[in-house]
């Protein structure tokens, strides 16, 4: 898969990400800039754990949109607002 393909899902990933998270969120660059992170840090993980959701276009942004919403969870962890 070329890089191209993987910004292409990562953005796609990253809006379904922010939709999903709801007001958790860091706007809509920042969510799409995470869900390109997120679909390496997806295929890594997914990867690590044996789950092979296939290598489509389905496959792929389920996989990246789980890596975004996890790192969204992460980054909301640390970015405590007082």
């Amino acid at each position: 898969m070329g890089i191209v393909w993987i910004i292409l899902i990562g953005i796609a990933a990253g809006f379904l990400a922010g939709w999903i998270m709801k007001g958790r969120g860091f706007g809509w660059l920042i969510n799409l800039l995470l869900g390109i992170a997120g679909a390496l840090i997806g295929g890594w993980l997914l990867g690590i754990l044996g789950v092979d959701l296939g290598e489509g276009i389905i496959g792929s942004l389920i996989t990246a949109t789980i890596g975004a919403v996890l790192l969204i969870f992460i980054v909301n962890l640390f970015n405590k607002k007082k």
